[in-house]
């Protein structure tokens, strides 16, 4: 694997709880830089102005309330090949997620898992499972 802290992530829509929770996470991952959004739209003008190796979209954003998945569908949309998981404990949501063209995520409940820890370091290696 290559040196992780060239890694560069996205993170959209976490809550003012879960954000940090995450961001230590990807920082014991050896993370370089997180990008945050509040929003599909602040999002998506980050995605167009920067590469992410990862990019993590809470189910519902928690800023707006705006959808995801609508976020999930227009990245997929401009890069097929792009990186994405959803940050949701819901398994209906991750199955639809997963359908749209994401990885697998994970479930704020589950952030100090060693599976989400596996699943991320796919993630940034750029496994695609």
């Amino acid at each position: 694997m290559e040196d992780s802290s060239k890694f560069v992530v996205l993170s959209v829509g976490q809550c003012g709880a879960d954000e940090p929770r995450i961001r230590a996470l990807l920082k014991k991952l050896g993370v370089g830089r997180i990008d945050q959004a509040h929003s599909n739209g602040e999002a998506l003008q980050l995605y167009e102005r920067h590469h992410y190796d990862l990019i993590l979209i809470n189910r519902i954003l928690d800023a707006t309330g705006e959808s995801g998945h609508t976020l999930v569908v227009k990245v997929l949309h401009s890069r097929p090949k792009q990186a994405v998981m959803l940050v949701s404990n819901y398994a209906e949501a991750q199955r639809e997620a997963v359908a749209l063209g994401a990885l697998h995520g994970f479930g704020k409940n589950e952030l100090s898992s060693p599976s989400t820890v596996t699943l991320l370091q796919k993630a940034l290696a750029g496994e695609r499972e």
